[in-house]
């Protein structure tokens, strides 16, 4: 039945965007860096897998023992080499988010010329357990699955770890107001600066499991940030169940789309729900008001 096969679909889809979004939940609810090249580090760590996969059978589960850590210590570093000073210089949180947007806008434009030179402008993909599997009368490819069952244990442990942990429970006091943190004896900066890096981490896990059935290409990260923009300010800035309900959200509405009208129209239809969410609640579907 249709019905069935756009729920499946669209369920897993939207699983996909929820996972590519949470990396920026953390980096921009917590450290309040809005990463325009978010969506560079995604296509990057794709290359990883590729390279690792085609070059040296490594598969791109494998692949990420080595991807993901590396992506966490680059993020690590580039919040204190490079963002730090326009932390340290920045009167409040709405001043740095400016700032990082005209910083991670210029690094965009890096990030892509360096894989622009190293794998030129065109598109790639590599075969992965390619196998049709049968789920409820619905075929869907086993890596496609693959990545949806990762995505699930990445959700799940991302929540655990906020919830369950100091660190992650720092975390949310400095998403939800890092003046009153501090006065409870937070490491502000330190606590940001995880959440930037483990954010960092989470964007190289979805980069490698969508390159599992993707195309990629070197100027094609633009695509991916605006996508995880739309889920994180649709579902509201640092909420991860919002994250994980915009995304499925418009997994389906794409899907339902793209089999019942048109394929063209799936981004339209994206801005639309974004557009008609936001006229409706302003700070997302589980924003808090700004105090």
């Amino acid at each position: 039945m249709i019905v069935v096969d756009i729920i499946v679909a669209g369920l897993i889809l939207g699983g996909l965007y929820a996972t590519v979004a949470l990396g920026l939940t953390l980096q921009y609810g917590v450290a309040r860096i809005m990463n325009l090249a978010y969506g560079e580090f995604i296509v990057a760590a794709a290359f990883g897998a590729w390279w690792l996969f085609t070059a040296n059978a490594i598969s791109p589960l494998a692949g990420l023992v080595v991807i993901v850590p590396l992506a966490f210590l680059a993020n690590w570093l580039i919040y204190h080499l490079l963002l730090m000073p326009l932390v340290r210089r920045a009167r409040s949180r709405e001043v740095l988010e400016g700032d990082s947007i005209l910083f991670t806008f210029g690094l965009l434009f890096v990030m892509q010329g360096v894989m622009l030179s190293l794998f030129g402008g065109q598109l790639y993909s590599y075969s992965y357990l390619l196998v049709p599997i049968d789920v409820i009368g619905t075929t869907v490819s086993a890596n496609r699955l693959i990545a949806f069952a990762f995505a699930i244990v990445i959700g799940l442990g991302l929540y655990l770890v906020l919830t369950r942990t100091r660190a992650g429970t720092a975390m949310r006091a400095v998403a939800v107001d890092p003046r009153s943190a501090r006065l409870v004896g937070i490491d502000v900066p330190r606590m940001s600066a995880l959440a930037f890096a483990l954010g960092g981490a989470l964007c190289a896990a979805a980069g490698v499991l969508i390159s599992m059935f993707l195309t990629f290409s070197a100027s094609g990260g633009v695509l991916f940030t605006m996508k995880a923009l739309i889920v994180v300010i649709m579902g509201g800035v640092g909420s991860l169940l919002g994250t994980l309900v915009a995304g499925l959200l418009l997994g389906l509405a794409e899907v339902a789309t793209a089999r019942l009208i048109d394929p063209g129209l799936t981004l339209a239809v994206n801005f639309a729900i974004f557009l008609a969410v936001l006229l409706v609640r302003p700070t997302g579907l589980f924003g808090r008001p700004s105090s």
